[in-house]
């Protein structure tokens, strides 16, 4: 331990307020003229309860705090089922453009007519690319699409007095999808899977019957594995007159190729915030419009995007629409972004998204198979899933193996999730990774694979991360008593 608390150029740096020396301050006001009150004897009688800073100490903090956060502009996130990527600039300039990053959601609708043509070319897209002839886009991200589709759904069953109780959700499913099934008044079924990582048939046919509004599937799904038996799912479900609710979080891994619409999807969200460039939780916040067949689009939440008289406008009245989700429609600044992306790939160049992605997740297993072991048999999509069967007598956890990936230089990637595989470590490179960056962590990952294995590495292991700002915590603990407000020491604390 250093004298300061530093290690080299990674500071220890303390909170603003604990840097406060009352009286300091970044400006330099004159005095008042002819020693007049600028409060007019309104002076306040008590601290503000602000630090006190010179303006070198505010940069220097705020820039020592980004150097600590880890960033798709410093290296690669291999997360699964989150589809971090690179972020193109010109998407962000676009954003940014003149009468596109200064609107406002209260102006007169006579002056957003831009807005809505934009709104409404990138609906054209979204619909065109899951071959579906209407689409929602006022759902602000993931959660939210998926209660918009299956309120859509809910209403279309109650137009025809077809009160249904129960959804069906795989148990390899998004969390949020049995959530948002409950909180829309539906009892929850889970379907198994089967030795390959993909949903059972024969349980799925053996619970359906006509009391089941909706099949609740994600596919790609959340192992990485493609649905092969899609179509012949949907099939069964609208059979007993249900409808296909299609988690589109994992779009990016099909999009250009397969359009959800031919599989015999009624209704999926896409998270723009995720397939089309921002990456999930940078550039915020989100945005999950919803597509739908042609048996749930009169349903729709308002306001719809229509053309009338050779331009688009937004109806704000439709008597079979279930009503709004939110105040206003959407996240203007996600859709400028999306379509930015979109236009500038083209259709063949969404279509090589697509086919990039899941060649580096395969490339990534591949080259991994050996020293990790793969949940599952055969070539994934655009993530790859291993169990924790190699760390067997090693003393050495997948928590431990994501802890020491901190120190390679690399964000971990999600561990333990989904919960159906055993110490699961699920890899997600996107498709913007280079090879040269994917052996880069490609490698990093074998040493720790071999390290594991040497006598003594359990130790060595439980005590990483050694070269992050912090040690490894205690997370439970943290969890559950976040300290998340600095309060200043009392006389008595600070006495002792």
């Amino acid at each position: 331990m250093t004298a300061t608390g530093h290690r080299g150029l990674d500071h220890e740096e303390p909170l603003l307020f604990e840097q406060d020396e009352p009286g300091r301050t970044g400006v330099d006001l004159p005095a008042p003229k002819g020693g007049q009150d600028r409060l007019g004897g309104r002076a306040r009688t008590r601290p503000l309860g602000l630090p006190g800073l010179a303006e070198p100490q505010v940069v220097r903090h705020f820039t020592r705090l980004s150097q600590r956060n880890y960033a798709i502009d410093a290296g690669m996130y291999p997360l699964g089922s989150c589809t971090m990527k690179h972020n193109p600039r010109l998407n962000e300039r676009v954003a940014r453009l003149p009468g596109l990053g200064d609107l406002h959601p209260l102006q007169p609708a006579k002056t957003v007519r831009g807005a809505v043509a934009l709104m409404h070319t990138l609906a054209h897209w979204l619909t065109t690319l899951c071959g579906m002839p209407a689409v929602a886009l006022s759902p602000a991200a993931g959660a939210h699409g998926e209660l918009c589709g299956l309120m859509t759904i809910r209403a279309a069953l109650e137009a025809r007095g077809d009160a249904r109780k129960r959804v069906l959700v795989p148990e390899s499913a998004h969390g949020t999808n049995p959530a948002t099934a409950a909180q829309c008044g539906y009892a929850i079924e889970s379907i198994p899977a089967t030795a390959r990582g993909r949903v059972d048939l024969a349980a799925l046919k053996a619970k359906l019957d006509g009391s089941v509004a909706a099949l609740m599937l994600t596919n790609p799904n959340t192992c990485g594995l493609f649905e092969d038996e899609v179509q012949e799912a949907a099939r069964l479900v609208h059979q007993v007159g249900g409808f296909f609710y299609g988690d589109g979080a994992n779009f990016n891994a099909i999009v250009g190729r397969v359009r959800p619409g031919d599989l015999g999807v009624d209704a999926m969200h896409i998270n723009l915030h995720k397939t089309f460039s921002t990456p999930h939780g940078g550039g915020g916040p989100g945005s999950g419009p919803v597509v739908l067949s042609e048996a749930l689009a009169p349903f729709a939440p308002l306001p719809h995007i229509v053309v009338r008289d050779g331009r688009p406008r937004l109806v704000e009245h439709d008597g079979k629409a279930f009503g709004r989700i939110r105040a206003f429609h959407g996240q203007m600044g996600m859709f400028i972004r999306a379509l930015a992306y979109m236009m500038s790939h083209g259709a063949d160049g969404l279509r090589q998204v697509a086919e990039d992605s899941v060649l580096n997740a395969n490339y990534v297993m591949a080259a991994l198979k050996d020293d990790f072991t793969p949940a599952f048999p055969g070539p994934c999509m655009h993530e790859c899933l291993f169990d924790d069967r190699s760390l067997k007598d090693t003393g050495v956890t997948t928590l431990d193996i994501a802890k020491a990936l901190i120190d390679e230089g690399f964000h971990p990637m999600t561990i333990y999730f989904p919960l159906v595989v055993h110490g699961a470590l699920l890899v997600e490179p996107t498709e913007t990774e280079s090879k040269a960056t994917l052996d880069e962590f490609i490698g990093a990952m074998k040493a720790l694979a071999r390290r594991a294995h040497e006598e003594g590495a359990a130790e060595r292991f439980h005590a990483a991360p050694t070269l992050a700002p912090r040690r490894r915590l205690d997370e439970t603990t943290a969890a559950r008593k976040p300290v998340l407000r600095w309060r200043p020491a009392t006389p008595s604390a600070a006495a002792e």
